[in-house]
């Protein structure tokens, strides 16, 4: 009975383009260091492939949070230690911990902050966000004047079912800036279709310097804005956050420290 022949052992590049075809990249980039280590450790073939799995799965965990970082559009943005939360005369805290500790996007649910200029409503919307990626779901960024202006420019009803789309997929979308600025009655209807299509399957958080009452205001002739405000609302909280702005704040403590500094002069 013929005896097997034993595997021929491939060199180091060719394994390594092996395992990059079978997608394991880590492995593959670090191919001579993992080589060396499982020799000097004097690894047995169960702990090289447990080791092998190891670093695998921790690679791809890092690429998806890279990539959902990147997805999420959030820009540049001051971390949620830095929020004064002191500095609001009214602030519901315990809603804003429960979104910022993923409660909102697993319950699907949806979050309306209100509040006037330099309230650090945009700061917290940003980090809602921010956590939620960082517990492994999507998120999408926006402000409410960029969207609407996207899904406006859209030349054929393909192309507009696309960028729907686009906004639905997220886990959670974050809407900034609803009130700024004054839209027509379509482009009440198109943000009415985003939150329709995102109703009860994932969450929203939008930033609003306005009540409800006088959202007539921003989306004026809008047949649809009760039946956008009802489907909002529904399942979610809604936060006011009242107080002098924090911008005011800082930029007089800039003057001041200016001044105090020429005087020492």
């Amino acid at each position: 009975m013929p005896s097997r022949k034993p595997p021929t052992t491939n060199k180091s590049g060719e394994l390594a383009a092996q395992l990059a075809a079978l997608k394991l990249t880590r492995t593959a980039e670090d191919l001579d260091d993992f080589l060396a280590r499982a020799t000097k450790r004097r690894w047995g073939p169960r702990v090289v492939l447990e080791e092998l799995a190891r670093q695998e799965i921790a690679e791809r965990e890092r690429r998806s949070l890279e990539r959902r970082k990147s997805d999420a559009k959030l820009g540049r943005f001051k971390p949620i230690d830095k929020f004064d939360w002191s500095w609001p005369t009214k602030i519901d805290r315990a809603t804003l911990d429960r979104a910022l500790s993923g409660g909102l996007v697993a319950g699907r649910e949806n979050l309306v902050l209100v509040a006037a200029q330099g309230l650090g409503k945009t700061m917290l919307a940003c980090n809602i966000a921010h956590e939620a990626v960082l517990k492994g779901y999507s998120a999408l960024f926006v402000e409410a004047s960029k969207m609407l202006l996207d899904l406006g420019a859209q030349d054929s009803a393909r192309a507009l079912e696309r960028r729907l789309r686009h906004y639905a997929r997220p886990d959670l979308l974050c809407i900034d800036e609803v009130g700024y600025l004054s839209y027509d009655a379509r482009a009440a209807d198109l943000l009415f279709e985003v939150v329709s299509r995102r109703y009860e399957s994932k969450s929203i958080v939008i930033t609003t310097n306005l009540a409800f009452s006088d959202w007539p205001d921003i989306f004026p002739n809008a047949s649809c804005v009760t039946a956008l405000i009802d489907r909002l609302t529904h399942h979610a909280d809604i936060s006011l956050i009242e107080g002098e702005s924090y911008r005011l704040r800082e930029a007089e403590e800039t003057r001041k420290a200016r001044e105090s500094a020429q005087k020492e002069k």
